[in-house]
């Protein structure tokens, strides 16, 4: 064990995951630290049951397990703990001998949502726990019913990735009449309350995400450029919060990029590539692009690249950290990447064991991601998923 560093408490506890592609080195300043590693490939779609069987300790997976994570544990402050939550009435488990289920919410196209469940699916297997496993689809009242019949199949705790943040409520009403306790990632849910209607939320710091891209793209572009934004779907906090925190910290350093266009391409390659073609049609002057994720900058691309542009004629500032925009880079397409880390499995299930076992769950739990540049992105490219 490492001594502890402390870190300020406001007005919601967090606790901060650092993620790294390489060991921690000596002297870094972490208590509790955690580490693991997640296998990538691709994940299942519908329904499936997964008999856990116990995986080897430091097996990868053949995508590339990724960047270890470290978590420093905040000081002090409320947590979510069993004898808290819901008031009463939440039965006691030993998660090894319980059924837990994982509720995705977007279609497996995405390399992220790929990871994403791959990596809940590796934990599962790790720990020896048996997983219940949905995706809805990107439909919300799908999700709401893979829910219910994840907890009408035996489902005895849940791991919820929110398709959006709000609207989800008749599902976690219906976990709470069930004394089904959930752990929400990725996405927050806005219209629910912690420790009340479910346990805690493991996920990045979607805002803090939004104004590294600035910086970086700033950078890129020595701050003048004519800028296209690839706005993601709208109705969740990542799409408001990667673009609060652009264009927050485009005001804060007076930049004097101009904004050409905004147009919504829904997180989706080919939304983003039919969606720049026109942008770029109708606004010729464009040489700069932010995307709020990868699928939609390598869209992009595709598009600059039909329109009969070179790499470089055009800078792309992206999020998320996926192989084929990290190569993007590589190839002098892409500017950079902010990452969006989707490994949730080690802290998620980690979550529940603290919940049960009576260490508690902060109420926010948020990862620090890395970045990629043109000078890590072939070095790191085995660390992208």
């Amino acid at each position: 064990m490492c001594p502890i560093r402390e870190l300020t408490s406001a007005a919601v506890l967090e606790t901060v995951v650092r993620s790294r592609v390489r060991p921690a080195r000596g002297g870094d300043t972490v208590r509790h630290r955690w580490v693991a590693k997640s296998k990538l490939g691709a994940a299942a779609v519908g329904l499936a049951i997964t008999a856990a069987a116990c995986a080897a300790p430091g097996a990868s997976g053949p995508a590339g397990s990724g960047g270890e994570q470290v978590v420093q544990t905040a000081v002090p402050g409320a947590t979510c703990t069993f004898d808290k939550y819901n008031g009463k009435g939440v039965p006691k488990l030993d998660l090894k001998n319980a059924t837990v289920g994982f509720a995705q919410s977007e279609k497996e196209a995405n390399p992220f949502r790929i990871a994403e469940t791959q990596s809940i699916k590796d934990e599962a297997a790790k720990l020896g726990i048996k997983l219940l496993t949905t995706n809805a689809e990107s439909d919300l009242n799908k999700e709401i019913s893979d829910i219910k019949g994840m907890i009408d199949q035996g489902a005895q705790a849940l791991i919820v990735s929110p398709l959006n943040s709000e609207g989800l409520d008749p599902a976690l009403d219906y976990a709470k009449e069930k004394n089904v306790p959930i752990m929400t990632i990725d996405r927050f849910l806005t219209t629910k309350k912690a420790c009340t209607d479910y346990i805690g939320w493991v996920g990045s710091d979607f805002v803090e995400q939004g104004k590294r891209a600035f910086d970086a793209l700033s950078a890129a572009t020595g701050d003048e450029c004519n800028l296209a934004v690839l706005l993601g779907a709208a109705g969740v906090n990542v799409t408001n919060d990667r673009q609060k925190g652009f264009e927050d910290q485009m005001a804060a350093k007076s930049s004097k990029m101009k904004v050409i266009a905004k147009q919504a391409a829904d997180y989706e390659r080919a939304k983003g590539q039919t969606v720049t073609a026109q942008l770029i049609q109708a606004n010729p002057e464009i040489n700069c692009i932010y995307a709020h994720n990868d699928e939609m900058a390598l869209g992009a691309v595709a598009a600059l690249k039909d329109a009969g542009k070179k790499a470089g004629d055009v800078k792309i500032l992206t999020i998320d950290g996926t192989k084929g925009a990290v190569q993007g880079i590589v190839d002098g397409w892409i500017s950079g990447v902010i990452e969006s880390n989707p490994r949730f499995g080690p802290l998620a299930f980690k979550a529940l064991g603290d919940f049960y076992g009576g260490a508690g769950v902060p109420e926010k739990t948020i990862i620090s991601d890395k970045e990629y540049t043109k000078d890590n992105a072939a070095a790191e490219l085995a660390n992208a998923y």
